[in-house]
């Protein structure tokens, strides 16, 4: 009986390598730009539109929730029409909604605007980590996946960047218009570079394999705790960026606009931590390092109560990196443990992960509200410390034998 030919696998170094971290870094800038590019302009649209903060905060949570709700079937129609398909698709509605949301003329235009965009949008996650999965070489998947992250912290700096910097010089119109094309520039890059898929599997849309897959999901022991993980993680970082803005603009620091956006641009340590963090994993294994990077964004968090710019700041960097180095190692985890299932672990960790930026970040309004913020980081602490206790949990945790190599995923 003849053999079944190798996968074919991108390997560093190579062209095609080269080229899908190219596209999957512009995909991952783009989605990120796009979708919280509102979050600097929280207290223009509180002014212009006659809401409340908690109010406002909406215009990142709607795009949030619909993003959390579009992630599994996105990854179903990944899973029967191909990754690739599904991504580039993505990319150009993204781009189209988020244009069209310079021209609302009332809020509830806003947030139905948002929303499509969140949903549009959720075609690139939920087929970005199976795609990694598939098609790069074992070895060099934690450099792949880190770089990917690294797009999207860079593009979640740079959308909150420009567009604090474009309404401050202009309005919030020209600013949601300018990532408008930043979008289209970005669907344009990715569709010429992507490598085309050698390894992708057509996997049936039954809904008996969707439960079979979700109940071996589940059965996994470790899995849960890593959606736990992203819950959790996101839901403090969205909280954090939503209200250190409203501080920043009052008594005694009052920034004006654009400096709140420039507050953004420590995603840059995020980009790098997301980069750096993936080496780590393949070279001394993601449970040695995941509740390092937590414990190091618990110490900056701590370190913003202090009451001037500058420990601020350290704090902000601290946590930002210590976000994104986390969220990098368990996001490639899931896809590891998740095996030939890695689309749907993919959806799920992703669905956890903004419903928990959706839930924590809008309640984080409520602590706001009542203590300022010390409330704020009083609630983002305990989140952050029950992700340290579930990071040490993971380590006690014995790696999957098929699909996540000790070295690699331990």
């Amino acid at each position: 009986m003849p053999t079944a030919p190798a996968p074919q696998r991108l390997e560093a170094g190579t062209d095609g390598y080269r080229r899908a971290n190219l596209a999957m870094f512009v995909a991952g800038f783009a989605c990120f730009a796009m979708l919280y590019g509102t979050q600097p302009m929280l207290p223009l649209l509180v002014e212009y539109f006659d809401v409340s903060p908690a109010t406002a905060s909406l215009s990142v949570s709607a795009g949030t929730i619909a993003l959390a709700a579009m992630l599994i079937p996105a990854s179903l129609l990944s899973d029967r029409f191909g990754r690739q398909r599904v991504m580039r698709w993505s990319l150009v509605a993204a781009a189209v909604f988020a244009t069209l949301s310079a021209l609302v003329t009332d809020f509830a235009q806003l947030l139905v605007l948002r929303g499509l965009l969140g949903l549009a949008i959720a075609g690139v996650p939920a087929a970005a980590m199976a795609y990694l999965g598939e098609e790069i070489a074992p070895n060099a998947q934690g450099r792949a996946m880190g770089l990917y992250i690294a797009g999207n912290a860079f593009g979640g700096m740079s959308g909150r960047v420009v567009s604090a910097a474009l309404a401050d010089f202009g309005d919030w119109r020209i600013a949601l218009a300018g990532l408008g094309l930043l979008g289209v520039l970005a669907a344009m890059l990715f569709w010429r570079n992507l490598p085309p898929s050698h390894n992708f599997r057509v996997r049936s849309l039954a809904l008996s394999a969707l439960w079979r897959d979700v109940g071996a999901i589940y059965s996994d022991r470790g899995l849960p705790w890593l959606f736990v993980t992203a819950f959790l993680l996101m839901g403090a970082f969205v909280g954090f960026y939503n209200f250190l803005g409203f501080r920043l603009v009052a008594a005694p620091f009052e920034l004006a606009p654009v400096w709140i956006g420039a507050i953004f641009l420590t995603y840059m340590i995020g980009s790098a931590a997301s980069a750096w963090a993936g080496r780590l994993a393949d070279r001394y294994g993601r449970r040695n390092v995941l509740w390092a990077m937590t414990a190091i964004a618990l110490a900056g968090l701590l370190t913003t109560l202090l009451d001037h710019l500058w420990p601020i700041a350290l704090g902000l960097a601290l946590f930002t990196f210590g976000f994104f180095g986390a969220h990098s190692i368990a996001s490639g985890w899931v896809g590891r443990r998740a095996g030939e299932r890695r689309a749907l672990g993919a959806a799920i960790y992703l669905s956890s992960y903004y419903l928990g930026g959706s839930i924590v970040g809008s309640a984080t309004g409520l602590a706001w509200a009542a203590h300022a913020w010390p409330g704020v980081v009083g609630l983002l602490t305990a989140c952050i410390i029950a992700v340290l206790l579930v990071s040490l949990r993971l380590r006690t945790i014995a790696p999957t034998q098929a699909a996540e190599p000790v070295l690699a995923a331990a």
